[in-house]
């Protein structure tokens, strides 16, 4: 049997109702709060309370804190009023029953419709997180389509310079054949033509005639030929067969297909030699997660970064970029986890470092706020403080976390 607590106190406003409920031990993982607009109920075994409001209470607006052993509501009334009891008297047990039971429900659809509402942003943020890469990577297809065109482009322009020096050089050898042949015609000529001194020496017919070098004309040599190189660049190819113009659409939507493939299953199942060459390179990743930071799309930036850290798990920028999104995206553990990874590989502290490590005492100081945390919060903004002391943002923020402490201290004396 639960033990029913009795001895809680309770403090009203015109618009605000104050319940302070004893509980020894209570801790928030461990106690179950259900609060409705005519239904509030805390169990914590072997502790049970519950009480039905005297008026609706607006549950968007209230709140419970659960800490050192007292939960504490703060409980918004819909018409503000002074109540002159809790709850109201004499309700008969059939319909204290049947307002537990529709509180129940109704929280039940609610979570239900949570869950749901859960799911299909993450179905939405995983589409366009796919859509996103896409587009980069048909973006980067065509800068490499523009890169390869180019490419031919020139190759053309050297092969038709290069065609028409070869048809230069070919003139000029044919001229050149052509005076050879005209200089071996005259020479010929020049030895079958009689002299004058055939007449007067007769003597000399029938004997061989020896011809000087210096009478026949020199032969003529073509020029040296110019020496040329031409530059072939082959284009890296995934698939182990020819390039085929018909065949290129053909291979390119394949390629798309499974890139798209092993984005959608899971980006942790890539292997790494499946990538890309620019996708093996850490820093690559980081500005690219930089850029898909700045226009907004942290999932795909996570991602990215993720794949980083699985190529080289050392890189402290990684971990420390991946925080700042874990934070936009309010996963605050995994910011601290991110921001606690970075601080560990950024040793020793040195004054090149200093940038990165309060950035990292920052981030996780936020999360902690944002838990709850303000012990560990400010001590991390301090931390902070020691490695710019005249950061005035930072001065001011925490101070606002000492008030924070304080005030809580306070109320709870």
């Amino acid at each position: 049997m639960p033990i029913i607590v009795k001895d809680f106190t309770w403090q009203q406003t015109q618009k605000e109702l104050f319940i302070s409920v004893p509980l020894k031990g209570a801790k928030a993982c461990q106690s179950n709060v259900l609060c409705t607009e005519d239904y509030i109920k805390v169990n914590f075994p072997p502790f049970l309370f519950e009480f039905f409001p005297l008026s609706p209470i607006d549950v968007d607006k209230s709140s419970a804190k659960i800490g050192n052993g007292v939960i504490l509501f703060t409980l918004h009334k819909q018409e503000p009023s002074i109540w002159d009891a809790l709850s109201a008297d004499n309700m008969e047990k059939e319909a204290m029953q049947k307002i537990r039971e529709e509180a129940v429900a109704r929280v039940q659809e609610k979570a239900k419709q949570d869950a749901e509402a859960k799911a299909r942003r993450k179905r939405e943020n995983e589409k366009y997180s796919l859509e996103v890469m896409m587009k980069i990577d048909e973006e980067e297809r065509k800068q490499i389509e523009t890169i390869k065109e180019e490419e031919r482009r020139k190759a053309s322009e050297e092969l038709e310079t290069f065609k028409a020096q070869q048809k230069i050089e070919e003139e000029q050898r044919r001229i050149q054949k052509e005076q050879q042949r005209k200089a071996e015609e005259k020479r010929k000529n020049a030895i079958n033509k009689p002299t004058h001194s055939d007449h007067l020496k007769p003597q000399l017919r029938g004997k061989p005639v020896i011809i000087s070098e210096k009478t026949v004309s020199e032969k003529v040599l073509p020029p040296t030929r110019k020496t040329g190189s031409i530059k072939i660049q082959f284009t890296p190819r995934v698939f182990p067969t020819a390039l085929r113009e018909s065949r290129l659409e053909e291979e390119e939507e394949w390629l798309q297909k499974q890139a798209a493939a092993r984005r959608a299953i899971n980006t942790d199942n890539l292997e790494i030699q499946d990538l890309k060459e620019e996708e093996k390179n850490p820093e690559w990743l980081k500005d690219k997660a930089n850029k898909l930071f700045a226009v907004g799309d942290y999932l795909a930036a996570v991602e990215a970064l993720n794949l980083g850290i699985r190529i080289n798990d050392k890189i402290p920028g990684l971990y420390l970029n991946r925080s700042a999104c874990h934070l936009k995206l309010r996963n605050l553990h995994k910011t601290i986890e991110d921001a606690s990874k970075a601080l560990e590989l950024l040793t020793p502290p040195v004054p090149d470092n200093a940038a990165a490590r309060l950035k990292a005492h920052v981030r996780r100081g936020t999360a902690f706020c944002e838990l709850e945390l303000y012990v560990q919060g400010l001590q991390d903004y301090e931390a902070a403080l020691k490695i710019d002391p005249a950061n005035p943002t930072l001065k001011c923020d925490a101070q606002k976390i000492r008030h924070i402490i304080q005030g809580s201290s306070s109320d709870q004396e």
